[in-house]
């Protein structure tokens, strides 16, 4: 990726693409941000060895890739200032919420890429959908997995509607997970472990069960099965979850969720 790249926002998602970015070779002096809170700035520049900006100026024309990164209610003022000096850039959002083709309008190109990444991204363990205009040529996509390959694994969308389902699905789904953990550690504590030992025992479960799932050819319908055995303590706790309908009101749970995500394009979306 011999390619000039810009950031606007300085924000985790951004800094974990920073941070492969330079892993993998990048130099920082091809590294552009645009991050107006100066803690922000000494912290990138300190962190990755860049040159971090206040606000943007005509330095960005000289920039192939544009990353968004700033919170949606701010992307449409971070736009205005932009937006002159990058209309031949392929621009990629990470901003959740902002729809492409307010995206394309409010820059004045459509070649714009959307991303809904995770926060296992700051690890190089997350997984992002990805949705392109009509713009987009086959060698943007290209660029755009590489980058996005800085933070894990990438999975293009046919239909950007289906970004919503992915908001809901992995988007949101770490968050689940330290739910579910959550439980399972006040429960271990309850039952007499100490918080220490409720709590390594429930992330190394959550680790290995992840690990496995996939690293097998198996469902994981067919994995829970064979750890089930009826009668046995795994039966009795699948027994009790399903009298309390956890998988239908874990089902209306992601259904919130994409029903919110949806909401927050029509908000942020109109130009």
């Amino acid at each position: 990726m011999n390619i000039r790249i810009s950031f606007i926002g300085g924000g985790n998602m951004a800094s974990a693409i920073m941070g492969g970015l330079i892993k993998q070779g990048i130099s920082p002096q091809y590294i552009d941000v645009v991050e107006p809170f100066e803690s922000a700035r000494l912290k990138l520049d300190s962190s990755f060895g860049i040159q971090s900006q206040a606000s943007a100026g005509s330095f960005l024309v000289r920039n192939q890739l544009v990353v968004w990164a700033v919170k949606p209610q701010t992307f449409q003022q971070a736009t205005i200032a932009v937006a002159p000096h990058t209309t031949s850039a392929l621009h990629l959002s990470v901003a959740a919420g902002i729809r492409s083709h307010s995206i394309a309008a409010l820059l004045g190109t459509d070649r714009v890429v959307r991303a809904m990444p995770n926060t296992p991204a700051l690890i190089g363990r997350g997984i992002s959908g990805l949705f392109a205009r009509a713009g987009v040529s086959d060698a943007d996509k290209r660029l755009v997995d590489d980058v996005m390959a800085t933070t894990g694994q990438s999975l293009w969308l046919d239909a950007e509607e289906q970004l919503d389902s992915v908001t809901a699905l992995s988007g949101s789904g770490p968050a689940y997970v330290f739910y579910f953990m959550e439980a399972m550690i006040t429960a271990g504590v309850q039952m007499g472990l100490s918080q220490e030992q409720a709590r390594q025992l429930a992330l190394a479960t959550f680790a290995g069960a992840s690990e496995l799932a996939c690293s097998s050819s198996d469902s994981p319908e067919v994995l829970r099965q064979r750890v089930t055995s009826k009668g046995g303590t795994t039966h009795a706790a699948l027994l009790s979850m399903e009298a309390n309908d956890i998988g239908v009101r874990f089902t209306h749970a992601m259904f919130a969720a994409r029903e919110r995500a949806k909401a927050l394009g029509d908000e942020f979306g109109k130009t």
